[in-house]
């Protein structure tokens, strides 16, 4: 490859990993549902993508989740119960997708991936409205009745689906979490995932690592700019509405994911203009139907 085209496809990697590990940092959310496609887009196959992601996303956890220990956000109780159900089959996910056989297998996992970024954008979308609506009223309770077995069953579907896809760490599991425990503060929340997320992503890496490999060209400018934007992204979690950015990163995914399905750019741009022209406009209709801030709260629905 070119020096030049080296230096300019590097810089391009160093920004998008920063500005991920910054969304990363604020919300807890993004990592491989952003990265993955992302890297993939940059023309790298997914298996290729999907493993070097889960390397940089697995340090940008780290990073994450160290500066909220600090702070004495995560609930370890509840992350101890994600962890024994996550990590087992995270690990067995690499594993799992070379397995099948398929003779497509980077077609087969970039359609996996996009059915999965599906999954992420409808969480996205459900936790913005469900915080938006009083549904789920959190507080801060710092210590709440841990329910075992449901919090276990969470953990194994999301570790499969990271393992598998690399997305879902901080989407699905995160959504889940905010469901079956909702006095949980908005930082305890996010440090709790973020905790409970790196040896899930640590094994999920793993995993790949010994089937595919790391490619340290691509590897280096994402570890940089991931851990650099999650630490920011960490340091000023709280200080910034993550709200808007979740919306918007919603719209990302459905986008992201419909190219990812093989859908035709003409589609695709379709589905772009409804989204960014439309999906404002039903949101301040919701809002204004649902949000507890305007006229009468709405009833907060039995979960």
């Amino acid at each position: 490859m070119p020096e030049a085209l080296w230096t300019y496809d590097s810089l391009g990697l160093l920004v998008v990993s920063a500005v991920i590990g910054v969304v990363i940092g604020l919300t807890g959310m993004g990592g491989g549902a952003l990265m993955t496609p992302a890297l993939i887009l940059f023309g790298i196959p997914p298996t290729a993508a999907v493993a070097n992601d889960l390397v940089v996303n697995a340090v940008n956890k780290v990073v994450g989740a160290g500066v909220h220990w600090r702070s004495g956000k995560p609930n370890l109780k509840i992350a101890f119960w994600l962890v024994i159900g996550s990590v087992p089959t995270a690990y067995l996910g690499a594993w799992l997708v070379h397995a099948i056989g398929a003779e497509d297998v980077q077609g087969l996992l970039k359609k996996a991936i996009g059915a999965t970024l599906i999954v992420a954008s409808t969480a996205y979308f459900l936790r913005a409205f469900f915080e938006m609506s009083g549904r789920i009223r959190t507080g801060d309770d710092p210590d709440p009745q841990v329910k075992p077995l449901l919090t276990l069953l969470i953990g194994v579907v999301g570790g499969l689906m990271v393992g598998i896809t690399s997305v879902g760490s901080g989407t699905v599991i995160m959504m889940c979490i905010m469901l079956l425990y909702p006095t949980l503060s908005a930082l305890r929340l996010v440090g709790t995932d973020l905790v409970q997320a790196v040896p899930l992503v640590i094994a999920a890496a793993i995993g790949h690592v010994m089937v595919t490999g790391v490619d340290w060209v691509l590897l280096l400018p994402l570890l940089v700019g991931g851990a650099v934007g999650t630490f920011f992204g960490s340091r000023f979690a709280g200080r910034i509405p993550g709200g808007i950015i979740r919306r918007g990163i919603t719209i990302v995914l459905a986008v992201t994911a419909s190219a990812m399905l093989g859908a035709s750019p003409l589609l695709i741009g379709v589905i772009a203009l409804v989204l960014v022209t439309v999906g404002p406009l039903v949101w301040k209709l919701l809002v204004r139907r649902y949000s507890v801030h305007l006229g009468e709260p709405a009833e907060p629905a039995r979960v």
